[in-house]
């Protein structure tokens, strides 16, 4: 891993790859909760409405607490990012790869289509930088014969979706922040 990012070197180049950072006002820790927190999403994120934990059926488990190798099934995304509902919104399921509670990481890979039809990895981190500040950073990357098409057809809507989500989740945890830390006086 470089020291510059937080994000390990991904297992495919792929076709084409989305990502997107943003430098958050907040500690890891909080910022770690708000992007940990898939319930409140579709308060704060317009591109990621809601995402749970399934099983290998799409059926919602009782137990929603995210552990790598668990199915994550994430619906709605709209592509456009929009907090309205839309007529079509997409969809996807995942099974979480990587959940590094330590290191501030998280990862999962499409597991609907067969490898060779379409790929995709996700990571996701979070960075401590000077100031008490968070950079998170996100890529996520497409291979298979799909990934031509989806780059196409949604590519620049992914594109603004990941910028979206990282504004709404930046949004979010300086707020939640802010709100935990008490006024100073002179």
């Amino acid at each position: 891993m470089s020291s510059r990012t937080g994000l390990p070197p991904l297992s495919s180049t792929g076709v084409f790859s989305v990502s997107s950072s943003c430098l958050i006002n907040a500690p890891r820790k909080e910022v770690w909760e708000v992007l940990m927190d898939w319930k409140s999403y579709k308060e704060w994120n317009p591109f990621v409405r809601d995402q749970r934990i399934t099983d290998a059926r799409k059926n919602h488990l009782p137990d929603e607490t995210p552990r790598e190798g668990c199915y994550l099934y994430i619906q709605p995304v709209h592509i456009p990012p929009s907090f309205d509902n839309q007529w079509f919104p997409g969809s996807a399921f995942e099974r979480i790869t990587a959940l590094d509670h330590e290191n501030y990481r998280t990862a999962w890979v499409n597991v609907e289509m067969p490898h060779w039809l379409l790929t995709a990895e996700r990571w996701q981190a979070l960075v401590e930088v000077e100031g008490g500040k968070t950079r998170y950073e996100t890529i996520e990357v497409f291979g298979g014969l799909l990934a031509y098409l989806v780059r196409a057809f949604v590519g620049n809507g992914l594109k603004k979706g990941f910028i979206a989500m990282a504004e709404g989740l930046k949004s979010r945890a300086e707020e939640r922040y802010e709100g935990h830390v008490s006024p100073t006086t002179s």
